[in-house]
């Protein structure tokens, strides 16, 4: 079963590569989506892919890069169309 979940990482998330890490563990799992920086500090995400995997990848998330100490997780179902790829998008 396939899954999208909206993800709102909160705590020392930005400065310490959070982005760049998120990407390559999606990439890694074989998942599509995208993350990015929001101006109050906080990393959004969405994930996308079997079921399974987002789990695994939604607990990663907690533990993040070296560096990055996350408060937390706040997540929730989404219908948002992606690419079949992972990307950074700009800041928002």
């Amino acid at each position: 079963m396939t899954t999208a979940i909206h993800c709102l990482v909160r705590g020392q998330v930005q400065g310490v590569g959070y982005r760049a890490w998120c990407q390559g563990e999606a990439v890694t799992r074989g998942l599509s989506g995208w993350v990015r920086n929001r101006r109050s500090g906080d990393v959004e995400a969405v994930l996308a892919g079997p079921a399974d995997v987002v789990e695994e990848m939604l607990a990663a998330l907690w533990t993040g890069p070296a560096g990055a100490s996350v408060s937390t997780v706040e997540q929730s179902e989404t219908e948002e169309r992606l690419s079949s790829d992972f990307e950074v998008r700009p800041t928002v």
